[in-house]
């Protein structure tokens, strides 16, 4: 790849842009208004707006290694105290997808350095679901179940903030879980009972 190109490529966008309309980027400057939060994984096969079918401004983007949403990511608090309290979306999305590299890392047993803490994530999830897994012989349906099972506890995880909480209880936020099959190119969506998962979980973490 020339890294050249890629301002080459950035003249042709703009004028794509302004061909179809030549206010576009006036109007880009006047601000945003995301309806949702999209919470994916930094895996570039999986470009956020493309796969929703959305152009900038309409999606509120955080990216890491397998989708995760830890208490402890001060970038990924940040960023769903900003979404939330201050754009004031009203949907939470944890997007993970098939073939996922930090998933199947974590399934192998292997010294990865800087990579070990953050992989002990997903490893607990595999902890917390480990006979339902375990029962699965086929080694790649195993990995795809553990993909989803990581996105759900990434919601779960999601639910445990006071951002989440507060914004359910004064304007209705969802917080959803969905993967990306990046062998066919759908979204799936794992139908997660949001409201049931609140309420479980505030009888721990209940943070009014």
């Amino acid at each position: 790849m020339d890294i050249n190109s890629v301002f080459e490529n950035n003249e042709n966008w703009i004028k794509e842009k302004l061909t179809f309309n030549k206010n576009y980027f006036e109007e880009l400057g006047k601000g945003q208004n995301p309806e949702l939060l999209y919470i994916g994984c930094s895996d570039s096969r999986v470009t956020a707006e493309d796969l929703m079918g959305l152009g900038p401004g309409e999606v509120f983007v955080h990216r890491n290694i397998a989708n995760m949403v830890s208490g402890t990511d001060l970038n990924a608090m940040s960023v769903l105290e900003y979404a939330v309290v201050h754009l004031k979306v009203n949907h939470v999305v944890v997007c993970g997808h098939y073939g996922c590299g930090g998933v199947k890392a974590a399934m192998q047993s292997a010294d990865l350095g800087i990579l070990n803490p953050w992989l002990r994530n997903i490893r607990d999830v595999y902890r917390i679901h480990s006979e339902e897994l375990n029962a699965i012989e086929d080694d790649e349906k195993k990995y795809e179940r553990l993909v989803e099972l990581n996105v759900k506890e990434q919601c779960v995880n999601l639910i445990k903030t006071a951002a989440v909480q507060k914004a359910f209880r004064d304007r209705g936020l969802k917080v959803h879980g969905w993967v990306f099959d990046i062998h066919s190119g759908k979204l799936i969506d794992l139908k997660i009972d949001f409201e049931k998962y609140l309420e479980d979980i505030m009888k721990i973490y209940h943070l009014d």
